[in-house]
């Protein structure tokens, strides 16, 4: 079996490739991407952007038994221009595309994102209308029909398309990994209310929800949310949080009339530890996104979120 991964330097893609290496000890695995990695000589590193036509010398157009995972992007938002995100995740998938198309591989996991249902507190479903209210979730979209459109070119072509809630374990650097750590030290606060839905997966139950899918190898589009179900609200993770680090902490919810200000006046002091309004506004409105349909696959989740807090933070 032979996986080509884009974008597989960072965190999913390290957890991907660690999977690959303990299921499958014959597998070889080549990593796409504009950041070096080998991930220790797990995998074989290709210089890659993919904004760019994909060359790979290997090419030999006989890669029937081979997976393509695309999950090269710019995802951190707020934080880059708008033109950026069509820039490398549209014109990413229209060039991964092309590279199936060239290698004849026909089995691509596509690793989009909850962005594309938008801003909104109703519960969504992968039923539900894509209203996404920013570029990267706009992007996200565009990218989808690109990959739909790969699909839809030959029946005997696979496409698995993800849409992960908050990821979060070892090597996340994002929101969970500052609530933790303000936690730890004391300076977390709930940003307005206590009750917020915030749809999240551990990483390694996204990844093992993607390599059961795989083991199907069904020749169809197959479209899943990604998260616990039901999905957790912030105190719930919070209160995980604080019990994997083995703390007892009273938590405070800090009204959206105080927080908001305090975001702003952080905004002009730099942002220390990600502190910014856009932000502060985003972690005020719920994820509400159903993962019943993940559930209904017959996937058995290795996780629960206090279980993924105690194998996550017991690593620190």
């Amino acid at each position: 079996m032979t996986y080509y991964i884009f974008g597989g330097s960072g965190f999913i893609g390290s957890h991907i490739v660690r999977f690959i290496s303990e299921a499958d000890k014959t597998a070889a695995v080549y990593n796409f991407d504009i950041v070096g990695s080998d991930h220790d000589g797990l995998s074989q590193y290709v210089s890659a952007d993919v904004r760019k036509p994909i060359h790979f010398p290997n090419a030999d157009n006989e890669a029937v038994d081979s997976v393509i995972i695309n999950m090269a992007a710019i995802h951190r938002t707020p934080g880059h221009a708008d033109e950026e995100y069509f820039g490398t995740n549209v014109r990413g998938a229209e060039n991964v595309c092309n590279f199936a198309r060239r290698m004849n591989i026909r089995r691509i996991v596509f690793i989009s994102s909850i962005a594309v249902y938008g801003t909104s507190e109703e519960q969504k479903t992968e039923e539900s209308a894509l209203v996404p209210d920013t570029a990267y979730g706009k992007s996200k979209v565009e990218a989808e029909t690109i990959h739909r459109m790969w699909q839809s070119e030959s029946a005997d072509r696979q496409l698995i398309i993800l849409r992960p809630g908050a990821v979060f374990g070892q090597g996340e650097r994002g929101n969970f990994e500052r609530m933790a750590e303000s936690i730890r030290r004391r300076r977390f606060v709930y940003p307005g209310r206590r009750d917020t839905i915030k749809a999240s997966i551990y990483v390694k139950d996204l990844v093992g929800f993607l390599f059961f899918l795989l083991e199907q190898k069904r020749c169809n589009t197959e479209v899943y949310n990604c998260t616990f179900e039901p999905a957790y609200t912030i105190s719930q993770t919070a209160t995980a949080a604080v019990s994997a680090l083995g703390l007892k902490r009273c938590l405070p919810c800090v009204p959206s009339f105080i927080i908001m200000p305090v975001a702003w006046l952080c905004k002009l002091m730099g942002s220390p530890m990600g502190i910014c309004p856009a932000r502060v506004r985003k972690l005020m409105i719920s994820t509400n996104i159903s993962g019943a349909k993940m559930a209904d696959t017959g996937y058995q989740f290795q996780f629960t979120m206090q279980s993924a807090f105690t194998d996550w933070l017991s690593k620190k």
